[in-house]
């Protein structure tokens, strides 16, 4: 079955790939169509915006898609950068300035003022049907300094505490097994079975 994700980010789509291509998904992205027009994201939530661009492609090429919108949240700088982390520190888009921004705004801070969590949500379209909707979340700590290599965004400051590691310094298979992305995506598969029954009705 073919499934659009609706993202240009080539870090997220190989993540989504690596998930959904075993389930039997024929996987395109939003870079096989650079003739669309970027969907505003104008939400206040994360379901929000994964919803304006899920619906709206969806509609647009009468295909089945699916945006995820993920973030950071710092509770002890009010869930900043939240629905703005990947924007965090202004356009054009740069992890490093988002990273750099963050650790500033955290400079004396220690300990459980540092927890953090990163959380999806993932919404699946179809033009004329109810979108599913399913979330993610795994929590942590901000780290004082960038460790390891993998990964994108924030993943070299984002602290997995049970193996003390960075997301960064996880492998992709490791990240992919419990990242918030990957529990958004084993509630998908559990409802979406459901979802697709109706689908074919």
């Amino acid at each position: 079955m073919k499934l659009l994700i609706a993202s240009h980010n080539k870090g997220k789509v190989a993540e989504f790939e690596k998930l959904l291509k075993p389930k039997g998904f024929d996987i395109t992205s939003l870079i096989d169509y650079p003739e669309l027009d970027e969907v505003e994201e104008t939400g206040k939530t994360f379901e929000e915006n994964a919803r304006l661009k899920a619906e709206t492609i969806a509609k647009e090429l009468n295909c089945l898609c699916l945006s995820d919108d993920s973030g950071l949240s710092v509770p002890i700088l009010d869930g900043e950068p939240g629905v703005f982390s990947a924007r965090y520190a202004g356009e054009p888009s740069n992890d490093q300035k988002n990273i750099d921004k963050l650790l500033s705004k955290l400079e004396g801070y220690h300990g459980e003022d540092r927890a953090a969590f990163f959380s999806t949500c993932i919404v699946l379209a179809y033009p004329g049907r109810d979108s599913l909707v399913v979330e993610g979340r795994v929590d942590g700590l901000i780290a004082y300094e960038e460790h390891g290599d993998n990964g994108f965004g924030y993943d070299p400051i984002f602290i997995y505490e049970l193996e003390n590691k960075t997301f960064a310094e996880l492998t992709s298979e490791r990240k992919n097994q419990i990242s918030h992305r990957a529990k958004a995506v084993m509630n998908l598969m559990n409802e979406m079975p459901e979802w697709l029954e109706e689908f074919k009705r």
